[in-house]
């Protein structure tokens, strides 16, 4: 359904999965499960398995904290992404990384749920491809200090305002780890 012509294939993304970014998030070890999961599904379908990888002044790229978690292990076969900004397509090769996969439709997992996840759903989106929120396999850290709402709330926000995304040509939805499939789409 994707708009992007000639593009069958499912992608899934693992967004920011690092030591750093997930210490200390709600539901941490069930979420990076489920993520391998769902690597371990995505793999055993042969539909590329992206990683991408967040540094900033606070995440020093080759610091311990930068580092993936040690559940998750990337085959050196997988494309890496390494990305500046919340979207992971801005300023990254991303796009030329699924256009050489004849990918059109990305399963997005995570972190941040708040931050770089919200804003890779929408940057994909926008760009034409058919997105999958999985709903179990995303976290974010407790930013209520600072007027957020808690963790739980904002997955559950996400999950629920992404499951009724919609647009000409486009496909999006939240579906949780079991319900997930990375077959290509009908070509015809």
């Amino acid at each position: 359904m994707t708009t992007l012509p000639d593009r069958p294939n499912t992608a899934l993304l693992v967004i920011d999965v690092q030591k750093g970014v997930v210490a200390g998030a709600p539901r941490r070890d069930e979420v990076i499960a489920n993520i391998r999961t769902l690597i371990d599904a995505a793999r055993a379908q042969d539909a590329p398995v992206v990683w991408v990888q967040h540094s900033d002044d606070d995440l020093e790229r080759g610091s311990e904290n930068w580092e993936f978690v040690d559940e998750l292990v990337r085959l050196d076969a997988e494309p890496l992404v390494h990305k500046n900004y919340q979207d992971s397509f801005e300023a990254t090769g991303l796009e030329s990384v699924l256009a050489e996969r004849a990918v059109g439709r990305v399963v997005v997992t995570g972190a941040q749920t708040d931050a770089c996840i919200r804003s890779t759903l929408h940057g994909a989106f926008v760009r034409g491809y058919d997105v999958t929120l999985v709903g179990d396999a995303h976290t974010t850290e407790d930013l209520s200090a600072y007027g957020a709402p808690a963790p739980e709330q904002v997955m559950a926000h996400t999950n629920l305002y992404w499951s009724w995304q919609s647009a000409p040509g486009r496909d999006a939805g939240t579906v949780d780890t079991a319900k997930v499939t990375f077959e290509a789409a009908d070509a015809g």
